[in-house]
């Protein structure tokens, strides 16, 4: 694993050491933020489900403002934090152990929650898209975007609650599904 591009490119990511993370891969991580483009620029961005960070620290790298970093496994948030001082990052990033949907709820709950531009959510493909999407309403700032890594396997809704998709990747047995705030 490795940061694709901007100030980062080319550094190298620690890959966890036990079995159940499934880490977004480089190529598919390229082509999201591909996708993504200047969007990432001074953008506040959520990385739920952080894994080992990798989504999270390639915003960073392509200039993201601030990048709130969600993950409920102990292990995995230990990862992060040495996958951000890998890469030098001392500032502009926070780390919550929680589920996504509690790490969520706490933002929303915080008085000074300030909506955000960008929302990467890459949980478990045994997940099913439509109960992640469920906790997520309220989160973007109004031209936003959130994006859903799930299995192919498994259908993303169109809607839900305040959100709708607006495009939708397949590479391999991945989906990326992208949504924004409904007018």
């Amino acid at each position: 694993m490795r940061v694709i591009a901007g100030s980062l490119k080319g550094r190298q990511l620690t890959a966890p050491d036990w079995p159940g993370l499934r880490p977004t891969s480089d190529r598919l991580r390229e082509t999201l933020f591909n996708v993504l483009g200047d969007q990432v620029s001074g953008a506040r961005v959520l990385d739920g489900y952080a894994g080992t960070g990798a989504v999270g620290i390639e915003a960073v790298s392509r200039g993201a403002r601030e990048v709130v970093f969600v993950e409920s496994d102990r292990r995995a948030c230990g990862l992060v934090a040495r996958n951000l001082a890998r890469c030098g990052i001392e500032r502009g990033y926070v780390i919550i152990r929680a589920t996504a949907a509690r790490g969520v709820e706490r933002l929303r709950e915080d008085p000074a929650f300030v909506p955000f531009d960008v929302v990467l959510l890459d949980p478990p493909y045994d997940q099913l898209p439509d109960e992640v999407l469920r906790h997520m309403d309220g989160l973007l700032a109004p031209a936003g975007v959130l994006v859903l890594e799930h299995a192919r396997r498994q259908a993303a809704p169109n809607d839900e609650g305040s959100l709708h998709r607006t495009r939708e990747l397949v590479s391999g047995d991945s989906v990326l599904s992208f949504y924004a705030c409904r007018r």
